[in-house]
């Protein structure tokens, strides 16, 4: 049963969270910046998602995608990329 559970969990968190490949110049900062980025990517999403759906409104929505922004912004610099 852990078995199936486990697995279950994986399929669910691979259709919620999906993750490209890599294909760009390999270094370790590069790497953890395409996994900042592709983060960044989701959170924008459901940010989007809320507020279409009337959950969050646009001046709440701008200003996390903002907060988001400047989090990217700052992990890009402090990988020194």
């Amino acid at each position: 049963m852990t078995q199936f559970n486990s697995s279950s969990q994986r399929d669910r968190d691979n259709q919620l969270y999906p993750r490209s490949r890599y294909y760009g110049e390999f270094s370790p900062q590069q790497l953890t910046f395409n996994a900042n980025l592709q983060e960044f990517a989701h959170r924008i999403n459901y940010i989007s998602g809320l507020q279409t759906g009337g959950k969050l409104s646009p001046d709440e929505a701008y200003s996390q995608i903002k907060a988001l922004y400047k989090q990217l912004k700052q992990s890009k610099k402090g990988l020194e990329i």
